[in-house]
This record gives C-alpha cells, structure tokens and sequence, in this order.
C-alpha cells in the first residue's frame, strides 16, 4: 500500500510518501513541505498548494491519501488556512479517484506512539525510528506528513473489516420506521 500523507497547512503544508503493509517494515518514498508566502493573496497561496500536491501525487501514485482532519484550535485564522489546505488535498485526491482518509492528530500519535497525547519531538522519533531513517524530518509538518501515512497503513485493514462489518449488518436488518403514537398527535397544543 502507497500512502500520501498531508500535514495541511498554508504557509507549510507537509508531505510524505510511505508504502508498506501492516507486519512488514515500511519504506519512505519522499518527504517534504509545500510552502508558500504568508504576505502572498489566499487565492494564489491556494493554487500553489494545488500545484504542489499535484507534483507530489504525479510523482509517486499513491494507492490512498491520508489528511490529517482539521481540529478546533483557539486561533481562528489558523483554522482556516488549516482547512482550506485541507479541502485543497481532498480535491486533489478526489479529482484523480484516489481514496482519502481523515485522521485527528490523537488517532495519528497514538498509531505511531502508543500514546494520543505525544509531542513532536516523540512523533518524530518513532518516524524517524520506524521508517530507519538517519534523523528526524525537518520541518515538523514533514514528520507529522509521514506520520499520517503510517498511521493509515496499520489502521486502514481494521477500519475496512469494521466497515464491511457494519455494511453486512446493515443488509440483514430490515428498516424500521418509526412512528409516533396517535395520541400524541391529538393532545398536541391543548390544556387540561
């Protein structure tokens, strides 16, 4: 399985290509960071990681792309060029057919750590550790990339077989329809 993961973000959106399967080591196919000027127009900004994420996807042909699902922060500016960097990377996915995942930042810590509440420099290490690279990837955003494409390789087989799971459950259960009492109906809007 070949990965894409996207650490979005406007002025340093973080990309890693990972391919491997659960049990088996994984190998890093490239890393790096998108940027772009943070005095530059959003629109343009919002091109620029298009055609960054482009290069990227023509380049390695990832089987699934991996964004990490934005969260609530208290900066509300930061929010929403996390967002819409996010959208960017959807699209670009979608555009081609490629499958995309959403994780949160505790699910990715957690896969690659053991722990949701890890630090990047913890993050980091187990990268670096996991993928038998010679140091961390510079910046951040590079390793937290790479970090959402691990995490999506161990878990995407579990969350296919609950997936299946749920869908077969759901073809043997007939639907029901509920239905509110008449008497309820009938007693709305009056007094005793």
């Amino acid at each position: 399985m070949r990965v894409l993961g996207v650490d979005p973000g406007l002025t340093r959106c973080g990309v890693g290509v990972v391919e491997g399967v659960v049990g088996r080591p994984l190998t890093m196919l490239g890393v790096g960071v998108v940027r772009t000027p943070a005095d530059a127009d959003l629109g343009h900004r919002l091109v620029a990681v298009e055609q960054g994420l482009e290069q990227w996807l023509d380049e390695h042909r990832p089987e699934f792309v991996a964004v990490e699902r934005v969260f609530s922060q208290h900066n509300v500016r930061t929010v929403m060029g996390t967002a819409q960097a996010s959208a960017v990377a959807v699209l670009c996915a979608s555009r081609r057919g490629i499958p995309v995942a959403l994780h949160t930042p505790s699910e990715v810590k957690a896969a690659v750590t053991g722990s949701g509440r890890a630090d990047k420099a913890q993050v980091g290490a187990m990268v670096t550790r996991l993928l038998r690279l010679e140091g961390p990837p510079r910046p951040a955003d590079a390793a937290d990339a790479l970090a959402l494409a691990i995490c999506h390789i161990w878990r995407a087989p579990a969350q296919n077989r609950l997936q299946q799971a749920v869908a077969a459950h759901a073809a043997r259960t007939p639907p029901t329809t509920s239905r509110a009492p008449a008497a309820r109906h009938a007693t709305k809007g009056r007094t005793a």
